[in-house]
């Protein structure tokens, strides 16, 4: 997929690309944020930062031709999965979420096993206030792929931020750790760290 035109954009240090408005933290607390979702290209990993709540955009001018494109192969290669996650990449880069999850769906039902489109389905779900969808996506992705990195990370933000359920973000996020033991937030913060800061707040309240 063609890399996004969002300026600001940060890395995740994986060699997928991880779903994430940013992830602040501010005297051990960590604002509201989701990682974004995984984009299956090889590419570097990129973040994508939309707030969840962003209004719905149209395709940027500049890739009407890619749009197009991928409309007309889909339209006389229907089974052809990569194009259909193209298509729900382009739209999840410019906030149409309800068209990226059908174009996701169109894929998953080619490649039902692509933890990635999973990973970044689950973030447009989240994005159209749909977080227990999210949470299944994400799910999903890691029974497919039980070492996926930015579902377990994905799954820990929406748990704490739309689902309130902190105690269930930290297990995910311990999770992960059993996963790569090593594993980095998108603000640079190790996720051990990370666990640590939130158990200490929550034995302080």
């Amino acid at each position: 997929m063609a890399k996004s035109k969002k300026q600001n954009e940060k890395v995740y240090n994986q060699n997928t690309v991880i779903i994430v408005a940013t992830v602040c933290i501010l005297a051990g607390f960590m604002g509201g944020i989701i990682v974004s979702a995984i984009k299956t290209t090889g590419q570097q990993p990129q973040q994508s930062m939309p707030p969840r709540a962003a209004p719905q955009q149209a395709v940027p001018r500049e890739r009407a031709g890619e749009l197009d494109a991928l409309i007309k192969e889909t339209a006389q290669n229907p089974q052809n999965a990569r194009a259909w996650t193209d298509l729900g990449n382009l739209y999840f880069d410019s906030s149409q979420f309800q068209k990226a999850i059908w174009a996701y769906k169109k894929s998953l039902e080619i490649q039902p096993d692509n933890a990635n489109v999973l990973t970044d389905m689950g973030v447009m779900y989240r994005r159209l206030g749909q977080p227990q969808e999210a949470i299944k996506a994400f799910e999903e992705a890691m029974r497919i792929d039980p070492r996926h990195e930015p579902s377990r990370f994905n799954k820990g933000i929406v748990l704490l931020h739309d689902l309130n359920d902190a105690e269930g973000a930290i297990k995910s996020w311990e999770d992960l750790l059993k996963v790569n033991p090593f594993a980095v937030a998108p603000n640079g913060q190790t996720v051990d760290e990370l666990v640590t800061q939130f158990k200490t707040n929550q034995k302080k309240q």
